[in-house]
């Protein structure tokens, strides 16, 4: 399986708009990997994009990717979904739409049944927004109740125990396992279908107590009960008995620049920072 990391940030790019941080400066002077798009995630054997942050556009392009026929939802959280006009800018052709010529390979998007109706929740005042690509033969919405099969490549949708609908991934092909919980993965599933996986990749975490402008969380922090610390997600590695892992949606808040990441890496041989165009062969 080949996975790319077509966005690495958190609920906000880096640079943020406007912010004149050491982090934010350096990210527009040197472009990508300091630079970061909003989280998702594309398994290019199945040509299967997870999560449409708000400039996934910009991701795709800065990746080349050269195909998308199925997106994937972890959740409905806007920094996850509210670039969904993506399926419009990859499938609409206006002069066809004006001849009556519907697309012939509409998108296929997936979801668990609680993530869809949020998805679906997400409208204009003429209704969803789903509705209408629907309607305009841009995707075909299915519901994924536990699992499913794109080509050899079988996929688990685990939920996070907690009251928002929220879907931990679990892929699996010729004897690998891969297991993605971009966000929201707090309290994390202690599902036997992710023990043992090759590789972790997650997200919504704080990397280290000292953060950007002077910052810093305490134990008895009530950001403890939303994100993973970075030793916590040491300690599902652990328990989970995990091979490697990669920490992505890392947000411009912590203060910490691309060099920095690389340089808390070296401490550990099996966990690396992601990066936007990162690829990852399992």
């Amino acid at each position: 399986m080949r996975f790319i990391i077509t966005g690495s940030g958190g609920c906000t790019c880096t640079p943020k708009p406007l912010c004149q941080c050491n982090i934010c400066v350096e990210a527009r002077e040197k472009g990508f990997p300091y630079k970061r798009c909003g989280c998702s995630l594309y398994l290019e054997d199945i040509a299967l994009l997870i999560d449409t942050p708000e400039d996934i556009a910009i991701a795709i392009n800065n990746v080349n990717l050269k195909e998308v026929n199925n997106i994937m939802y972890s959740h409905w959280d806007p920094d996850h979904t509210l670039g969904m006009r993506i399926m419009e800018q990859l499938r609409l052709e206006w002069l066809d739409y004006y001849d009556k010529i519907r697309p012939k390979n509409p998108i296929n998007v997936f979801a668990e049944k609680g993530v869809m109706d949020d998805i679906n929740g997400i409208r204009s005042k003429f209704g969803p927004i789903l509705d209408y690509y629907e309607h305009m033969g841009l995707i075909n919405r299915s519901i994924v109740e536990n699992s499913m099969k794109l080509d050899d490549i079988s996929i688990t949708l685990i939920a996070v125990p907690k009251v928002k609908a929220t879907s931990v991934f679990v892929f699996e092909s010729q004897g690998k396992k891969v297991v993605y919980a971009p966000c929201d993965c707090v309290p994390f599933p202690e599902d036997q279908k992710i023990k043992n996986a090759d590789l972790l990749i997650i997200g919504h975490t704080f990397i280290g107590n000292a953060l950007k402008n002077g910052k810093t969380i305490t134990d008895n922090h009530p950001i403890h009960n939303v994100l993973h610390s970075f030793e916590d997600v040491l300690n599902i590695v652990k328990d989970m008995q995990i091979k490697r892992v990669i920490i992505t949606h890392i947000e411009e808040d912590w203060g910490k620049s691309y060099d920095d990441y690389l340089e808390l890496e070296k401490q550990y041989d099996f966990l690396r920072f992601a990066y936007d165009g990162m690829v990852i062969d399992v």
